[in-house]
Parts: structure tokens; sequence; C-alpha cells
């Protein structure tokens, strides 16, 4: 394919309007033409439709979708598409289940068409750059601190407290999209406490303790409660100075200097996305990677569910 990627973006809730409404305006090689949404309004004069039926029933010619819906309703949506021929972008995570996920990959191999999980934490500044540091160095122990005011990143978004909808494994993910990736050797839950509140079904906060095949010790605290100042950091303590890979990913510093520096807000990662999607669909491939989700569900596998006081927004 050498002409623009013609894209409908669907689901037009608020990471869709903050992070991939602008990526796709910046990316050359992306075109978008339509939008689908059971609530809203068109954007930019395009073609709008309340579901992927209408946006295929009407003409309008289109190579690749990106699904911005809840996860629960994504499988259903992407076979869909997968059956229109359309290359398929899945907003993290990529499904409410590993099932469902791997369906989806077996299903565009099939089509022959191109599916992106896409993991918008791995592209921020400092990934990369930490992933080669820690590359031949020994990993003593890591410890993932991920604590954020789910008022003010989640507002409003019920789907997140549901059966599928992840709670605070929602920006966990991220945290582990980034220690997947970053990390030289493969990780597994031992332990996990999963505090859950009392009127909801995903919990709001979690400790989970990992290993990885070498014995080192990762030890993960999520919560949805923090005020004050947020944290997204990861530490890694090896046996060449310890590496803190901070807001996200776009802050790296080795022994207290900082490596790489990022003045972008947290989640400015969606134009790296795009370009990813843009080219694995000129190349024919697919980009699948479940290790993310894989851990999550072990986590809530071997997780002891403890009640703790209901939340009320």
């Amino acid at each position: 394919m050498s002409a623009r990627i013609r894209l409908a973006l669907v689901g037009m809730g608020k990471i869709a309007h903050d992070q991939h409404l602008p990526a796709i305006a910046g990316n050359d090689d992306i075109e978008l033409v339509a939008t689908v949404s059971r609530h809203g309004e068109p954007v930019g004069g395009l073609p709008f439709f309340p579901n992927v039926e209408a946006l295929a029933a009407s003409g309008v010619a289109v190579d690749a979708v990106a699904l911005c819906t809840p996860p629960q309703v994504r499988r259903a949506i992407a076979q869909f598409a997968i059956e229109q021929g359309w290359h398929v972008f899945l907003e993290k995570p990529p499904g409410a289940t590993l099932a469902e996920v791997t369906a989806l990959r077996d299903a565009a191999t099939t089509r022959g068409v191109s599916l992106f999980a896409s993991w918008h934490s791995r592209y921020a500044d400092g990934v990369e750059p930490a992933r080669s540091w820690l590359s031949g160095r020994e990993v003593k122990r890591a410890t993932i601190t991920w604590r954020e005011d789910v008022r003010v990143w989640h507002p409003g978004q019920d789907w997140i407290w549901e059966p599928g909808g992840f709670g605070v494994f929602d920006p966990g993910i991220n945290a582990l999209s980034i220690a997947t990736r970053i990390l030289p050797r493969p990780f597994f839950v031992e332990t996990a406490e999963l505090d859950v509140p009392s009127n909801r079904a995903a919990p709001i906060a979690a400790r989970v303790a990992f290993r990885d095949t070498a014995g080192s010790a990762i030890a993960m605290d999520l919560d949805f409660r923090q005020e004050g100042p947020q944290h997204w950091d990861i530490e890694v303590e090896t046996d060449a100075g310890t590496l803190l890979l901070a807001k996200g990913g776009s802050v790296l510093t080795i022994d207290g200097k900082e490596a790489v520096a990022h003045d972008a807000e947290l989640h400015g990662e969606y134009p790296g996305l795009y370009r990813r999607f843009a080219e694995i669909v000129r190349a024919g491939e697919s980009d699948v990677d479940v290790a993310p989700l894989r851990l999550v569900a072990d986590a809530f596998l071997r997780g002891r569910h403890i009640a703790v006081e209901p939340f009320v927004e």
C-alpha cells in the first residue's frame, strides 16, 4: 500500500479526542475518513456513524480502523472489521481476555490484514534507552510504583470498574508493558493482593510480587487513590548501578544522573504508535504482544481479593 491509509476512528471518548485525533492529524501516512461512536458528534465535517456495521454499509472507503472502545466490547467490533478486510489498531488493553486477543490475531492472519496491539507507554522517550542500558546487566531487584488519582485520570469511566475493565490494572498494564520491554528476563506472578471496593467489581489497588527466571524479585504497587503527587516509576537495581524510569517512562536517570528528559505531558506517545501502525500495515505484518495482558490475567488468577470501603466518585 503506497497511498495514505484511510482510517476510521471507533469510540470517541476522552482518549480518542486527547490522543488519537492529534496523532492522526500529524501523520502523513494516515488519513482520517470517518468516526464511529454510539454518542457524540462528527469531527471536522467527516462522516459519522453509530456503529461499524453502518460504516461498512455506507460505501465510505476504509483501509483500517482504530478501536478506542472499552475492552469489554472490542472483540466483536475488531472481528467484524477484520472480516471487512480492514487493518485493526487496538487501544490498550487489546481485549478483555487473552483468548479474545489470540483469536483476533489468528483471524487477522487468516484474512491477511494487520493487527496492532498498541502499548503506548513503550513509546515514551526513556524506554528504549533503558532497555539498551539494562541489556547484559544483572538485575538484582526491581520496584514498580504506579499510583494515580482515578478521579483525575478516569472521570466518569464506569466501565473501568466492571468485569473486564481491569480497575487499577488499566494504568498498571502500562507499567507492565514497559517492564516486559526493558527487563532482560521473563518474570512471573508469585503472589498478589487485590483491594476491591465493596460496590465495585474491579480492584482500586493491588500489590503484586513477581520473580524472574534468575530468581530476582520484582515488586509492583498500584493504587487509584493517590492524591497529591502522582507516581509512574520503575526502579531497577543492577550490578552496575540503579536505573530509574520515571514519569511513565519519559525521564530516565542512572545513579541519580538524568539520561533522558522529556517535557511533554504524560501519555504523549501516540505519534509513535501511529508511525508503527503505518509501518506494519505497509509491511503486511502484525504486532500483537500479549505479555503485559498475560501478567495481569495471572495477577487475577493468583490474587487474593480483599474487600475494602466503597468507592464513590
